[in-house]
């Protein structure tokens, strides 16, 4: 448990709540309807033969049943699984604005699952570190998504090494059937590209990467101390460097490009956020892309 109060945890729940019920109903809600798909199409009903009607439809018990030529018609089957997979490791405490990395992707998952509540679909949750530290089988209503927005906001990040592997390896056993998975993560370090992309092949998989410009450019201010959330380990570092803070941002650069090349050659779309910029900016970005595959 998080050293948080209990009226703490459930004002900042209130907030998000008011926040995203509103950005849902203003923004998203037919959005989110159109770029997230079932698993595929359902028998809805059988109807008289028509003119014109593909033959490879027809049912032929039901025809030889009456004597008269039937159908079978099949809709979309729109019901969806919503899976949020959620780094909890103690890297995501860091914010150099307003918020950390960890209440950004608190407010998007809230988000995200406002819409999944507002659409009738299953939600469920499972926050990880270095293991699986709690899972949230998915289920339908509204004090379910509280809950699991309580369960996000009450998270005591962990100061241990990120294993994401293990989070996608549990995914896979617990959810059988096709779900749309959002990993929300900062994606620090190497990321586990082939569990990764076999998760994919059985979900609808989306790398939400969340990222503090801080972890991309050092500021000009002399000698600092910089410590590894999740390890721990302390090292000096000459901000007053031209030199150095070039290294730092070229590295860092680099490290964000290849991320984003990866995911792309696998076959998972992401969604970028920086904690300093309007996240429903990239929200919106994001389902504009997602429309423009399917449409």
């Amino acid at each position: 448990m998080s050293s948080q109060s209990v009226a703490e945890i459930l004002k900042k729940v209130q907030r998000i709540q008011i926040v995203a019920n509103r950005t849902v109903n203003d923004l998203f809600a037919g959005q989110y309807k159109s770029v997230f798909r079932g698993r595929g199409m359902e028998f809805d009903e059988v109807r008289h033969y028509q003119p014109g009607d593909d033959i490879r439809s027809i049912d032929w018990n039901v025809t030889a049943r009456t004597g008269d030529c039937f159908i079978k018609r099949f809709c979309e089957e729109r019901e969806l699984t919503v899976l949020f997979v959620v780094d909890a490791s103690a890297s995501g405490v860091f914010g150099s604005t307003r918020q950390s990395k960890l209440n950004v992707a608190v407010e998007i998952a809230a988000l995200l699952m406002f819409s999944a509540l507002k659409n009738n679909d299953k939600v469920g949750l499972i926050t990880f570190c270095d293991e699986v530290l709690e899972f949230i089988p998915p289920r339908k209503g509204k004090a379910h998504t509280l809950r699991l927005i309580r369960q996000m906001v009450d998270v005591d990040p962990v100061a241990r090494e990120t294993r994401m592997d293990v989070a996608l390896e549990f995914l896979n056993r617990v959810q059988k059937r096709r779900a749309v998975v959002f990993v929300i993560s900062d994606f620090l370090g190497d990321p586990p590209l082939q569990t990764l992309a076999a998760a994919n092949r059985r979900h609808d998989l989306t790398a939400i990467t969340v990222e503090d410009r801080r972890e991309l450019e050092l500021p000009d201010i002399g000698f600092i101390q910089l410590r590894d959330a999740e390890t721990g380990q302390m090292r000096e570092v000459d901000t007053g460097s031209r030199r150095v803070r070039e290294m730092f941002r070229d590295e860092n650069l680099r490290r964000r490009e290849a991320l984003a090349r990866s995911l792309l050659r696998i076959g998972v779309d992401q969604l970028p956020i920086d904690t300093e910029r309007d996240y429903l900016i990239s929200l919106r970005r994001f389902f504009h892309m997602r429309q423009q595959r399917f449409h």
